[in-house]
């Protein structure tokens, strides 16, 4: 096949790190090549050379074998090279067209000519299988959508290499069937993808061809279908992984959290949380599942009391904490694992120990007659350091200086060793490896084990598959449904994850909880033939 992209030796270093260390890709057109590897493995400063957004300390880029200099975006989409970031650079109130075209040339200077690139825009999306609403504001569209608009206006300027960077961190298993299926659309024109992700389970769903990279080194290229979930996790990690957990069997009995018809607003006056009810048992862990933003962050705050009650009610072992102060929620054994470890969970210039005693500071043995015990606080800390495997020089070393993965550890290791009756977990693995990935999960399941009531807040599916013995999904503030372990549905979590109320599901018609039926059309919203009456 030939060579669309070709990197030989890149070389790439920023202050104290080596990103990429004579790293040699090389992309066949037509292809969809997935470029996987831990969170900072120098993936994504990979494609930021090939897209100009970053220049190689050395090393050298063929575009169709043909020696290139990328020395900035305009020159990679010049090369035919397309980016679809992460995060969507789109101006919510400007329409698609208005967005596509921001910044290009108009045949008709100094006016602009719409009616034109809308055209294209429409021919772009029927040949591609890209439908959109050249006329409609992107603040109106789904997510699904949006990420339409970032492909189309690639392919619009002219791009048919496309680097997608984690394309399905914000979509629906449904969105992310649709992007599939108009990436294998996209090759079949001669396009070619590079698919930068972390999921194991996407790379065998999507790609021709995988590269790992570990510690910014390459460690192999493989065709997909000559390898599996387990080995590309091996070439990840350099160790065998454990992707798939063992629950024994627990007696769940005792209700530690009830929440009774929660509302709560967010930080704009708008109810962020709708008439939420929901029990969480000892010895259980029940998942929230959903796209990010539909009210999880703020249904750890009111838990935790960070965040006031408008209306409802929260119980924790039968007692009313809607008016407790945090500190008296957390005396009655709740923990919390934040979302933003380095902001929310952790005192980035406290030593490891100063940060393992946040919770306890004030209770003996860490404390007595007023005063710090020393001996007890470093007694304590290099007890917990050694049982939550916490790679660091000592005790006093700062916690700002340590990986993302030892930095989480630091905080489970606080949070779970109280023994609390209640752990409130909000994404616990993002931004970490596979190793460390492993090790937090396997943590929850203990104390699940232990007889302990978790919530496991996570935008990653499967994950709340993998660990949770219920799952509700929460839809912009309101619960769509629950299902039980034994019973998950991957498609009808994700058409609750889209709106969809379970008692809705299997009835032919589907309605949107919140959306006009334009709106629902919009969204995509769609059933398979067994679902339709």
């Amino acid at each position: 096949m030939p060579t669309a992209v070709k990197m030989v030796n890149i070389v790439k270093s920023f202050p104290g790190v080596l990103a990429n260390k004579n790293v040699t890709l090389e992309v066949e057109k037509g292809e969809i090549h997935a470029l996987l590897g831990e969170n900072g493995a120098g993936k994504t400063t990979l494609m930021n050379i090939l897209f100009g957004l970053s220049q190689p300390d050395s090393g050298e880029i063929f575009i169709n074998d043909q020696r290139v200099s990328i020395n900035s975006p305009t020159d990679a989409i010049t090369h035919g090279i397309g980016m679809i970031h992460q995060h969507f650079m789109l101006i919510p109130v400007f329409t698609v067209t208005e967005n596509i075209t921001l910044g290009e040339h108009s045949p008709k200077e100094p006016l602009l000519d719409l009616e034109t690139a809308k055209n294209k825009i429409l021919e772009i999306g029927k040949s591609a299988g890209l439908h959109v609403n050249p006329d409609a504001k992107v603040m109106d569209l789904c997510v699904g959508e949006q990420q339409r608009v970032e492909i189309i206006k690639a392919i619009y300027r002219g791009a048919n290499i496309l680097i997608m960077d984690e394309p399905t961190s914000v979509l629906t298993p449904q969105e992310t069937d649709e992007l599939f299926v108009i990436l294998h659309q996209l090759t079949e024109k001669g396009n070619t993808i590079l698919f930068i992700t972390h999921k194991l389970r996407e790379v065998m769903a999507i790609s021709d061809r995988v590269t790992v990279l570990r510690d910014g080194s390459l460690i192999g290229t493989v065709k997909t279908k000559d390898t599996n979930r387990n080995e590309l996790a091996k070439m990840m990690v350099g160790r065998e992984v454990f992707l798939t957990f063992d629950k024994n069997p627990t007696h769940k009995e005792e209700v530690v959290l009830d929440l009774q018809h929660v509302y709560a607003k967010n930080e704009c006056g708008l109810h962020a949380l709708k008439d939420v009810s929901l029990q969480v048992k000892g010895g259980e862990i029940l998942g929230i599942a959903g796209v990010d933003g539909n009210g999880q962050n703020e249904l750890a705050e009111v838990i935790m009391g960070l965040r006031p009650l408008d209306r409802g009610d929260i119980l924790i072992k039968q007692r009313s904490v809607k008016l407790n102060t945090t500190r008296d929620i957390i005396d009655l054994g709740v923990s919390c694992i934040p979302f933003l470890r380095q902001k929310e969970g952790l005192v980035l210039t406290f030593s490891v120990s100063e940060n393992l005693i946040l919770k306890e500071w004030h209770n003996p043995p860490i404390t007595r007659k007023g005063f710090f015990d020393t001996k007890a606080i470093i007694d304590l800390s290099k007890k917990l350091i050694k049982e939550y495997n916490i790679k660091t020089t000592g005790p006093n070393a700062k916690v700002g200086n340590m990986s993302g993965g030892n930095q989480q550890k630091v905080v489970l290791a606080r949070e779970l060793s109280r023994n609390p009756n209640l752990v409130v977990a909000c994404h616990p693995t993002h931004g970490l490896d596979i190793g460390a990935t492993e090790y937090v999960r396997q943590q929850l399941l203990k104390e699940r084990e232990r007889g302990a009531a978790v919530l496991l807040i996570s935008t990653e599916l499967d994950e709340i598959m993998a660990l949770c013995d219920r799952i509700v999904v929460l839809f912009e503030g309101q619960i769509m449904g629950e299902v039980a372990g034994e019973k998950i549905n991957v498609d009808d979590i994700g058409l609750m994850m889209l709106g969809v109320r379970q008692e809705n599901l299997h009835h032919g018609t589907l309605a949107v909880a919140g959306c006009s039926s334009a709106e629902t059309k919009r969204c995509n919203v769609t059933t398979t033939e067994k679902d339709t009456i």
